[in-house]
């Protein structure tokens, strides 16, 4: 697609491929949300968007995509991608940036089938953006966050270097919820083996990069 060049951006590891979805990968995507994605008695989101029904999880997965695409600028943009592993979609993968081409700190937010956890995808899948964000965009940063009581979400940054940046008090389903923010600085990434970024160039003006630009200019 000439004028959303988004569509053809590729991230690919040794064992997954992340992309913006089609509309069929969004049904996919929306089957794996009904399905569920932590356990029942959990609520990793700070936003308790999985205790809605089975449909109502899978119609608001598939409404999410489309209001990023419709309220995308340069300036504040939520990039979303699904992960296809062994021809499944099996979670997505989000890298978000405000006032990039000046912060140059992405954040990152994902989620992941139930029945695909456990498998490393998580880490796999969280590399292939960092790579995007400071291999193709030239990042100095990228952060996260976790409640306290996830400590898998906490170990998946732990393992790719990053350090501990403060804790944040907020609400979560009517209570008090402690958040872990965490920092990954470029100096500390390393680029991994086998990834590589397909089809980047054409956006990133819509990453708020000027064409020709180099990326940690």
């Amino acid at each position: 697609m000439r004028h959303w060049p988004l569509f053809a951006l590729k991230v690919t590891t040794p064992r997954l491929e992340l992309r913006l979805p089609t509309l069929d990968d969004l049904d996919a995507l929306a089957d794996r949300a009904a399905e569920g994605v932590h356990e029942p008695g959990g609520m990793p989101f700070g936003v308790p968007w999985t205790d809605a029904p089975p449909l109502e999880r899978a119609r608001s997965t598939v409404q999410m995509h489309f209001r990023q695409w419709g309220t995308w600028s340069p300036d504040d943009w939520h990039c979303s991608f699904v992960v296809a592993w062994e021809g499944r979609i099996v979670g997505t993968q989000e890298m978000a940036g405000r006032d990039f081409a000046y912060t140059r700190e992405i954040s990152t937010g994902s989620w992941l089938g139930l029945r695909f956890q456990g498998r490393g995808i998580g880490t796999e899948m969280r590399a292939a953006v960092l790579h995007l964000a400071f291999a193709g965009l030239g990042a100095r940063y990228a952060v996260s966050s976790a409640f306290t009581d996830n400590p898998r979400s906490l170990a998946v940054s732990r393992r790719l270097g990053y350090r501990d940046d403060g804790i944040e008090v907020c609400r979560r389903r009517d209570e008090t919820a402690r958040q872990q923010r965490v920092r990954l600085a470029r100096e500390d990434w390393t680029a991994p083996d086998g990834f590589a970024i397909h089809g980047l160039e054409p956006c990133l003006p819509l990453f708020g990069l000027a064409e020709g630009r180099p990326p940690h200019a």
